[in-house]
């Protein structure tokens, strides 16, 4: 038996792959509707989250953050001992630490995931999770993982699930802002933006060309300006704004990349590579 709490998309789609896999699963959600689904093809309804939580050695949760996990297993403290929660949801890195550290003072264990697909893609070939926590509690555990998707442990520093959870987001995100900018500024002139698709579409597949490179300099600290100086893509940073500017579509994102081209080049890198952006943006930067 494995319990679920959490009845959203993502744990729906969550509970119906265990259950096409033949574990059974109790299922609790604040709101009890949302269970209906679920039960009818084959989960156990909990009346309460402590008779969730108890009812299974492994508890999943599926919340919006980690505040909810608070709200609802305090109602469960006294079932927590001997129990792994694997906590799927989203939240930063320090608030899994702190969450570890409450489950833990209760006598359960914790294990971080982050799912790295969308609720439709549960359970298939694409998905992939991020997990850390103790090697031996996921371990026991990664066979029943594996079934919403590839499970891909990182370590047992509990924070790291969460932090390449975010930082994927962080490209997911902010790609998607920038091409609903560079779409609307196409549109400006009138153009449909479908017609702008394909060469977008050609300009996201070639950006993984300057990942691997790019890292190594990341990591030596060293930024050779031979191809793409700091100063002649400052330039063009500018330019991006200007012409939004003059297009009448908002400026925050633009004005934001050039900040970065701006402090880089007062920092003494403007004839460095664009890679020495990382040096103002890394957390350690003098």
């Amino acid at each position: 038996m494995i319990t679920l709490i959490g009845l959203g998309p993502m744990g729906q789609a969550m509970v119906r792959v265990l259950l096409e896999n033949g574990h059974g699963v109790t299922v609790w959600n604040r709101t009890t509707a949302r269970a209906d689904d679920v039960v009818a093809a084959g989960a156990v309804r909990a009346a309460t989250p402590a008779e969730a939580v108890a009812a299974s050695e492994l508890v999943l949760l599926s919340l919006t953050d980690y505040a909810a996990m608070y709200d609802i297993l305090g109602k469960a403290e006294d079932a927590l001992a001997g129990k792994v929660i694997v906590n799927l949801s989203s939240d930063t890195p320090e608030k899994t630490r702190e969450a570890a550290d409450w489950v833990e003072a209760r006598g359960g264990q914790f294990v971080a995931g982050g799912v790295m697909v969308p609720a439709e893609l549960v359970g298939k070939a694409e998905a992939y999770v991020f997990y850390s926590g103790p090697t031996e509690v996921f371990e026991k555990h990664r066979e029943t993982l594996a079934l919403i998707g590839r499970p891909d442990f990182l370590g047992e520093d509990v924070r790291l699930a969460q932090l390449f959870y975010q930082a994927q987001l962080d490209i997911f995100l902010t790609s998607l802002s920038v091409y609903m900018h560079a779409s609307a500024l196409v549109r400006s002139a009138g153009v449909p933006v479908d017609k702008f698709v394909p060469y977008a579409k050609d300009n996201f597949a070639t950006m993984s060309y300057y990942l691997e490179v790019a890292a190594e300099q990341f990591e030596k600290g060293e930024h050779p300006g031979d191809d793409a100086d700091v100063t002649m893509m400052g330039a063009t940073a500018d330019h991006i704004v200007q012409a939004s500017r003059d297009a009448g579509i908002d400026v925050v994102l633009p004005e934001a990349v050039k900040s970065h081209y701006d402090r880089a080049i007062a920092a003494g890198h403007g004839r460095s590579s664009w890679t020495s952006l990382f040096e103002i943006i890394k957390a350690d930067r003098k």
